[in-house]
């Protein structure tokens, strides 16, 4: 009976080792994939751009084929945002019947519709009848009486129908309220400086070395708080993991403007920039476990930065990556 018992131990034992190696391989595996895009952004499309995060930034010679869909932002996305990539053709909420709402016709004032028309019955039948508007004034019956009534009945008719009609004529020509029907004032195009495009490529250095040094008080300094919070919740999921992404020789090979508005007291400018590094991730104590330190990967992304208007530095406040 104790033949077997020995017989059966190795056996467990070496399956066991072998779904420990096979469990041990996935998660490596796993987690080499999970480092593949560990630099700033994550290789996602993350931020916000005004009015047009969700709209597709025009192509550029960098970016030929334009920008991946926005995957995550604080900003809330309209129902059909215009030039965006749902390619809705309309931004205003339909009726029942396909009629959009606020569509430029008033509808008749329901009071002055039927004393309008019971008048205008009652005066009409009156005047050719030779009874007067009111049925009883005197001497109506002659031709000068007729011409007086008739013009009498013409004014209050045209009083009447100013007086109920004019409230409908004066909503309809009023202009929108900014951002009815998700559309808000047509934003302003901005000229973009020699000096801006130098201030857009060193903060793209910049932040690679803040990113480095996981020092986000500088990176507080060069993002707006929404990307400075995508780059701390990256960099706590990889020191959860046990790993650190490190950017390295970052250099900008070439880069071309999108676009470049103003709205709501902001700048906004959309850059393609490809750009090439070394980039890799260690473990804790330093042992590469993806990338390579000897071979530069090259990227092409499409970078937003905000300013106010009234002037001020830019920040980063989007990245998409290029299609």
């Amino acid at each position: 009976m104790t033949i077997p018992t020995r017989t059966v131990r190795p056996r467990l034992a070496r399956r066991a080792a072998f779904l420990l190696l096979g469990a041990a391989l996935a998660i490596a595996q796993g987690g080499l994939a999970y480092q593949a895009d560990a630099r700033p952004g994550g290789g996602m499309s993350l931020g916000s751009r005004g009015s047009r995060t969700y709209s597709a930034p025009a192509p550029t010679t960098t970016a030929p084929y334009g920008a991946a869909p926005m995957q995550r932002s604080i900003t809330p996305q309209s129902p059909s945002p215009l030039g965006g990539y749902s390619g809705n053709p309309s931004a205003f909420p339909r009726s029942p019947y396909g009629a959009p709402y606020g569509a430029p016709y008033a509808r008749p004032h329901p009071f002055a519709g039927g004393f309008l028309g019971g008048l205008l019955g009652a005066g009409l039948f009156g005047v050719l009848f030779g009874h007067g508007i009111a049925g009883g004034l005197h001497g109506g019956g002659s031709f000068f009486g007729f011409l007086i009534q008739l013009l009498l009945l013409g004014l209050l008719i045209g009083w009447l129908v100013r007086r109920f009609s004019g409230g409908a004529a004066r909503r309809m020509s009023m202009p929108a309220a900014p951002g009815a029907y998700g559309q808000g004032p047509a934003p302003g195009q901005l000229t973009v400086t020699p000096d801006d495009y130098r201030a857009f490529q060193r903060l793209l250095v910049d932040i690679q070395a803040a990113w480095n040094q996981q020092n986000l008080p500088a990176l507080q300094h060069m993002a707006t708080p929404e990307m400075v919070g995508y780059f701390n919740a990256q960099l706590s999921d990889l020191a959860s993991r046990g790993a650190r992404n490190v950017v390295s020789d970052v250099r900008f090979e070439r880069g071309d403007l999108a676009e470049a508005w103003s709205e709501n007291g902001f700048d906004y400018a959309t850059v393609a920039m490809r750009y090439s590094m070394v980039d890799i991730t260690t473990d804790m104590v330093g042992h590469v476990i993806d990338g390579s330190s000897t071979e530069r990967v090259t990227t092409t992304e499409l970078w937003t930065f905000v300013r106010p208007s009234r002037g001020g530095a830019w920040l980063l406040s989007a990245i998409q990556q290029a299609r």
